[in-house]
C-alpha cells in the first residue's frame, strides 16, 4: 500500500520556482559571488585552505599543482578538477590580480590568452601575501563548518589580513546576479581603512582623498573621476580605461605608436591582430607595420607608421574603434550578511573593519585562554619548587603516576592541570635557573593577560590593535599604482585625412539615380560619352572632387541623400556605378533634381528650394547636416503638400546677401522677379510660402538666382516647340512675393509655347539639346542677340521631324 499521507500534488511552476529557487540560492553564496569579508569565492577560498593545510607555503618547495588540485576535490570542493585548476591559475596570474595569492611553476597561461599547461606538469605555492590571509586561522579566528562528507572541517570565511576583495577585484555571474569589482591599489586602501578607523563618520570624498581609482595590474589610463564617483557610491558605475602609448620619432619623417599598457582582461594576440586587420583591410592610411616586442622587461606593441602621417590621429581611431581604449562597468555586488548585496566603498571598508576587529578579538579571546592555562600551571610549579621536598617525597610514596596526581592534588590544594604539570616535570628543571625562568614566564604572563583583557574591553585598544597591524601589512606588501587616473573623459576626435587617403577623382551622378567615381585616369582614357549611363538618363553632375569631399543629393520628393565621396563606389568611368536603390529605399518615381559637392561640413550658406505646385523655402546647410541614418535612410529636406507635388529646382547660396534676387519661371511662361529675402529660412521639415500665384493647370518650371555677378548675364528660354530666345534681365521688373508675374513669350492660341528649359547664360556659354530621334544641337549664346519678353525666339529644333526634346544641359567653355 502507498503511503497517501506523503504524496503532494504540486503544479510544475511552484516545483519549478522553489528548486530553482534553492538552486540560484547555492550558486549566488557558494560559487559565483565572493564573500565581502575576504573577498573570495569559496573554490578560492578552499584551494588556499588546502595548500596551507598541506604546509605548501611560500618558504617551502613548490609541489604539483594537480596535488592541491587532488586535495581541495577529495576533501573540500566535490565538483570537477578543471574548474578547481582555473581558479587555482588565476590566482597565480599577475595580469588579473594586483596580489596574486598563488605562486607557480611553468605555463600558467597568458596575456594572449593562451590557456595554462596541464595541471600534471605545473607547481605551485602559496606566495607570501597568501599567508595573511590565512594567519591564526588556528587561532579560532573565523568559523569553521563541516566539509561535504563531514571528515573535516573547513573555515567559513579566511582571517584575511588583506583586504582582498579591493585589491585583487572579483568577476562572477550567477542566477540574477553578476559581479564586477576591479583591482585596487593595497596601500591606498589600508590608508582609506586606517582613515575610516580614526573617523567612523567619514565620508566618500574624504575616502577617496586616499583611494584614487582602480589600480589595474595591467595599468592603463583611467578617465572619469565622476564616473569613479558614482561607482563608489552607488556600487555602479562607468570609466573609460586606455591604453598607455608613447609616439616616438623615427628617421625619414616618420613616426611609430609604442604601446606598453592595454586595459585589463583586453586579450593583447587578440588587439595587436584588430589592429593590423585594419591596416590590411585600409581602413585609415598610414600603418606600415604592427609588431607585438613584448618581452621578459614588459609589454611593447609596436605600430609603424608610414611617411608625413599624423600618429596622434591614427591613434585616435584606434581608441575609438579597437580595444586599446574600452568601457569598464563597475558592478560591485558581494555577499554581506548572507545576502548578496550592490556595494559602494565605504561598506566595503567598513565590512572589512568589522571582520578585523572580529578577527582580532576572537584570537585575543584565543590567546588569552592559552595564557591563562598556561599561567596557572606557571604558578603550580613555582609552587611545587618551593615545596620541593614534600613533593617529592609524596611522589615516591605513591603507587603510580594517576595516584601520584591526586595525591598532590589533594595534599597541597594543586588542580588536577598543575599536578599533572608537576608529575610530568623532568628531574633538570629542578635547578634554580629554572624557577627563575618560571618566574620571569609567569610575570610575561600576567602582562599579556593584563593587555589581552584590555584590548577585549575597550574598543579602541581593539582598533588601534587592527590599525598597528594593517600598517604592519602596508609597509611590507606596499605597491606603486600602476593605473594613472584623470578627471575627465578625452574627447576623441578623428582626422578624415587619416581615415581616407586624400585622392582626386572624377565623380558622376545621374538623374535616375547612378553613383560613381573614378580615377582621373580612367575618366581621361575614356571619351565623354562613354560614362556608361542608360540613352535616357540625364547627368546631374560631373565634376572632380576630393574623396574627403561630401556629396549632397536633392531629390524630386524633397529628400536629401547624402554621401562622402570615398563611399562612393569606385568603378571604371565606362561602367554604370551604383544605383541609390541599392543603398536605401526611394519611391518609384525618385529621381535627382541636383547635386553638390562640398569640401567639409562646415558651410555657412542656404540651399533654396522650389516645387512645381509653387512653394518655395530657403533651409541653412547646418539643419542639413548628416545623422547616424545617413547610409540607410534619407532626410527630409523639404515637405511636400500632395503626391503630385514635386521639387523642381535646388540651389546653393554660399554668401547670405540681401541682395540677391530670385527669378521663378512657369511652364505657361509666366515670371515674377523679387528678392530672395521675402522667402524665409525655415526647417527641413517645413513646406514653405507661396513662390507665385499659379493659373489653373499651370505650375512652376524653374527659377534663376540673381546676384551682383549677374550683370553681364541674361536669361536664356527654351520651349517645348524647340523654340530658343535670349532675353535681358532687365525686361522682367521687380516686384514682390506672390503674386502671378508677367508673361515671357507672347501668347498663341493655337499650340502656345511652354517653357521647356530656363537659365541664367554668360556671352560665351553652350547650350546642348537631345532630341527622342537622338538629333543633338549644340548652340553657342554667342550666335544669338537679345530679344524683348513679348518674342517666342527662333526655332532651333524640328520636333516634327527631330523628335521632342528629352535633354538640354547647359555647360561653360573650360579655361
Amino acid at each position: 500500500m502507498v503511503d497517501d499521507a506523503r504524496i503532494k500534488e504540486l503544479s510544475l511552476e511552484e516545483i519549478m520556482g522553489d528548486r530553482f529557487g534553492r538552486y540560484s540560492k547555492y550558486i549566488i553564496q557558494e560559487r559565483a559571488l565572493p564573500d565581502v569579508r575576504d573577498g573570495l569565492k569559496p573554490v578560492q577560498r578552499r584551494i588556499l585552505y588546502a595548500m596551507a593545510q598541506d604546509h605548501n607555503t611560500y618558504e617551502k618547495s613548490f609541489k604539483k599543482s594537480a596535488k592541491s588540485v587532488g586535495n581541495v576535490m577529495g576533501n573540500f570542493h566535490p565538483h570537477g578538477d578543471s574548474s578547481i585548476y582555473e581558479a587555482l591559475v588565476r590566482m597565480s596570474q599577475d595580469w588579473k590580480l594586483r596580489a596574486p595569492l598563488i605562486e607557480m611553476h611553468g605555463n600558467n597561461g597568458s596575456m594572449d590568452g593562451d590557456p595554462p599547461a596541464a595541471m600534471r606538469y605545473t607547481e605551485a605555492r602559496l606566495s607570501k601575501i597568501s599567508q595573511q590571509m590565512l594567519q591564526d586561522i588556528d587561532k579560532n579566528t573565523v568559523d569553521m563548518v563541516l566539509n561535504f562528507d563531514d571528515t573535516q572541517e573547513e573555515p567559513t570565511v579566511l582571517p584575511a589580513r588583506l583586504p582582498n576583495l579591493l585589491v585583487n577585484g572579483a568577476t562572477g555571474i550567477s542566477a540574477g546576479y553578476a559581479t564586477e569589482i576591479p583591482p585596487h591599489n593595497l596601500g591606498e586602501v589600508i590608508d582609506a581603512a586606517i582613515a575610516l578607523i580614526d573617523n567612523p563618520n567619514l565620508t566618500l570624498e574624504q575616502a577617496m582623498k586616499y583611494v584614487k581609482g582602480p589600480d589595474f595590474p595591467t595599468g592603463g589610463i583611467l578617465q572619469g573621476i565622476e564616473g569613479i564617483k558614482q561607482a563608489y557610491k552607488s556600487g555602479r558605475g562607468k570609466v573609460v580605461l586606455r591604453s598607455k602609448t608613447n609616439i616616438e620619432e623615427l628617421r625619414g619623417h616618420r613616426q611609430q605608436i609604442v604601446i606598453t599598457q592595454i586595459p585589463y582582461e583586453v586579450n593583447k594576440a587578440q588587439l595587436v591582430k584588430k589592429i593590423d586587420e585594419i591596416r590590411l583591410a585600409h581602413k585609415i592610411e598610414g600603418i606600415a607595420e604592427v609588431r607585438d616586442e613584448t618581452d621578459r622587461h614588459g609589454l611593447s606593441i609596436v605600430i609603424e607608421l608610414k611617411r608625413e602621417v599624423d600618429a596622434q590621429s591614427v591613434l585616435n581611431y584606434l581608441y575609438k574603434n579597437t580595444d586599446l581604449q574600452i568601457t569598464y562597468n563597475f558592478n560591485m555586488v558581494a555577499i554581506l550578511g548572507m545576502r548578496p548585496q550592490q556595494l559602494g566603498l565605504l561598506p566595503i571598508l567598513k565590512a572589512y573593519v568589522k571582520h578585523q576587529q572580529d578577527v582580532v578579538l576572537r584570537r585575543t579571546q584565543f590567546d588569552l585562554t592559552k595564557a591563562q592555562q598556561r599561567l596557572h600551571i606557571v604558578d603550580g610549579l613555582i609552587k611545587a619548587l618551593n615545596i620541593l621536598d614534600q613533593v617529592i617525597s609524596t611522589i615516591r610514596t605513591s603507587k603510580n603516576k594517576q595516584d601520584a596526581q591526586n595525591n598532590l592534588a589533594k595534599t597541597y590544594n594543586f588542580s588536577l592541570e598543575q599536578a599533572i604539570a608537576i608529575v610530568s616535570l623532568q628531574l633538570y628543571r629542578l635547578t634554580n635557573t629554572d624557577v627563575s625562568e618560571l618566574q620571569k614566564e609567569q610575570a610575561e604572563l600576567q602582562a599579556k593577560i593584563t593587555h589581552f583583557q584590555k584590548i577585549i574591553a575597550d574598543p579602541k585598544e581593539l582598533l588601534l590593535v587592527v590599525k598597528t597591524e594593517i600598517k604592519a601589512l602596508k609597509k611590507e606588501f606596499a605597491m606603486p599604482r600602476l593605473t594613472q587616473v584623470q578627471d575627465q573623459v578625452e574627447e576623441i576626435k578623428i582626422d578624415r585625412r587619416v581615415l581616407v587617403g586624400d585622392e582626386t577623382v572624377r565623380v558622376l551622378v545621374s538623374q535616375q539615380g547612378y553613383l560613381k567615381r573614378s580615377s582621373l585616369r580612367s575618366y581621361q582614357a575614356s571619351t565623354p560619352q562613354d560614362n556608361g549611363l542608360k540613352d535616357n538618363d540625364e547627368i546631374v553632375l560631373n565634376s572632380e572632387a576630393s574623396t574627403l569631399s561630401h556629396l549632397y543629393l536633392f531629390t524630386n520628393k524633397g529628400n536629401l541623400i547624402y554621401r562622402p565621396i570615398h563611399e562612393l563606389i569606385d568603378t571604371k568611368w565606362k561602367e554604370t556605378g551604383q544605383h541609390i536603390s541599392q543603398l536605401m529605399s526611394l519611391a518609384k518615381d525618385e529621381i535627382i533634381v541636383n547635386a553638390f559637392i562640398f569640401a567639409d561640413l562646415e558651410q555657412a550658406g542656404n540651399f533654396v528650394l522650389a516645387t512645381n505646385d509653387s512653394y518655395i523655402k530657403q533651409v541653412s546647410f547646418n539643419e542639413l547636416l548628416p545623422g547616424r541614418t545617413y547610409r540607410s535612410r534619407p532626410t527630409m529636406a523639404m515637405k511636400m503638400h500632395q503626391d503630385s507635388s514635386a521639387v523642381v529646382q535646388v540651389s546653393y547660396i554660399a554668401t547670405i546677401d540681401p541682395a540677391i534676387e530670385i527669378i521663378g519661371f512657369t511652364k505657361h511662361a509666366y515670371a515674377l522677379r523679387f528678392l530672395l529675402t521675402e522667402v524665409p529660412t525655415v526647417g527641413p521639415k517645413a513646406a514653405g510660402v507661396k513662390f507665385l500665384a499659379l493659373k489653373p493647370a499651370d505650375e512652376i518650371v524653374s527659377f534663376v538666382l540673381v546676384t551682383s555677378e549677374s550683370d553681364t548675364e541674361f536669361i536664356g528660354i527654351l520651349t517645348q516647340r524647340g523654340a530658343f530666345k535670349k532675353m535681358r534681365l532687365t525686361e522682367l521688373p521687380l516686384t514682390t512675393r506672390g503674386r502671378r508675374g508677367i508673361l515671357t513669350l507672347r501668347e498663341l492660341k493655337k499650340n502656345p509655347h511652354m517653357i521647356k528649359f530656363v537659365s541664367l547664360f554668360a556671352k560665351n556659354d553652350i547650350l546642348d539639346i537631345k532630341t527622342a530621334n537622338n538629333y543633338q544641337v549644340h548652340l553657342a549664346m554667342t550666335e544669338f542677340s537679345t530679344v524683348d519678353r513679348y518674342s517666342n525666339g527662333s526655332f532651333v529644333v524640328d520636333i516634327a521631324h527631330d523628335g521632342t526634346i528629352i535633354q538640354v544641359k547647359k555647360s561653360s567653355p573650360t579655361v
